[in-house]
This record gives structure tokens, sequence and C-alpha cells, in this order.
């Protein structure tokens, strides 16, 4: 069984920006209730796309660089990388359903050509 990763501001080039194929970033906090509640539909995913998609955890407090990087600015954030690349963000504890259907489309979609600053952007 696998489940998510855990990744930091010093492990986040390694383990997203380099990592080929779909990359899911929860950005969470121990102190935010929708993040907990988000936390298991994360692990069921992690489960559900073991091999095809990459599911990692990023706890704010502890990476401010990455969080002002992306601009995350509320959380539970999901960020979605395809090839290194921020193809689509989600804030709020979505729905397993949505986020199952938005990883599908990841799957079956070409990458998009990275378009605006703080990183490698394109917008899906």
């Amino acid at each position: 069984m696998a489940g998510p990763i855990t990744i930091t501001d010093e492990s986040f080039a390694l383990d997203v920006d380099k990592q080929p194929g779909i990359v899911v970033v929860d950005f969470w906090a121990e102190w935010c209730g929708p993040c907990r509640a988000l936390g298991p539909v994360i692990d069921r995913l992690a489960e559900r796309y073991d091999s095809q998609v990459t599911f990692a955890k990023l706890q704010v407090d502890a990476n401010p660089e990455t969080v002002t990087r992306f601009r995350v600015n509320s959380i539970p954030a999901l960020l979605f990388f395809k090839d290194g690349v921020l193809v689509h963000r989600t804030v709020g504890a979505l729905p397993e359903s949505l986020l199952q259907i938005k990883v599908e489309q990841l799957l079956e979609a070409p990458v998009a050509a990275p378009q605006a600053a703080g990183g490698r952007v394109a917008v899906a």
C-alpha cells in the first residue's frame, strides 16, 4: 500500500521539479481542519494511482520557501504538476470524485507549455 511522500523546501526540486509524470502536492498544516479532512482522500488517491501518480504532502509552516514560490495563500491547496510543470491548482477540501476526475484528465493530457512566473507554470 503506497501513500503520499513527505516533501520539504530542500527536497522539492528532486521530488517535484525534476520528477517525470504527474505529482500532486498537498499543501497542509496540522492546525487546519479542512486539511485534516482532505488527508484520508489524498491517502486513498495515492493508493488508487500508486504506479501512475506521485502524491506528496508539504507542511506549510515548516516550508515557507515553497509556499512563497507558488503563492499559496490558503490551505488546503493541491498543486498538480506534470513533468515538473505546474498545470493546475485547487484550494479547499474538494470531494474525492472531483480530484479523481482531475487526475484522470492529467493522465490523458499532454503537458502544457509554461506560462507564468513563480516557477514553471502552465494553467489548465
